[in-house]
């Protein structure tokens, strides 16, 4: 298992270069993740990606906001098949990839976990989902796959 006890900073990669998925889905070492599968955003229709990132900072939103009941989980993931720049964040908004956010419609195997991340300050999480939650009412889904 690998630690990180200091609070996500926008655009750094995480000190291992891993990939990192972030989710509230309690998985284990060896188990695939698959496109298809419930989306952990939006309606719970079926992504038609994984997603994965390289910075510690998206992979703790998609911990923190990933549908779901159970705590947020940031696993050490590795790509089984080519990856493309996650578009709903570097084409709308961090053009160049400093997010290092990535998919995939080729499964990826988790890793590893990690056990001790900061997650964002409670403020900067009700303002996120506040904004998601406006955009929803608008019509607009996050992540459009």
């Amino acid at each position: 298992m690998l630690g990180m006890a200091d609070a996500p900073v926008p655009f750094e990669v995480h000190e291992s270069g891993a990939y990192l998925h972030g989710t509230k889905a309690d998985l284990r070492v060896g188990e695939v993740l698959e496109a298809g599968r419930r989306s952990n955003y939006g309606a719970g229709r079926a992504a038609g990606y994984v997603y994965l990132t390289r910075t510690l900072d998206a992979a703790t939103w998609g911990a923190e906001l990933a549908a779901g009941d159970g705590p947020g989980r940031i696993y050490v993931v590795e790509p089984t098949g080519d990856l493309e720049d996650d578009p709903d964040v570097t084409d709308q908004r961090f053009p160049g990839n400093p997010t290092q956010s990535y998919r995939t419609r080729e499964p990826v195997r988790v890793v590893g976990e990690l056990t001790d991340w900061v997650g964002h300050p409670a403020e900067q999480l009700r303002t996120m989902r506040e904004h998601l939650a406006e955009l929803e009412r608008q019509g607009v889904e996050a992540i459009d796959d």
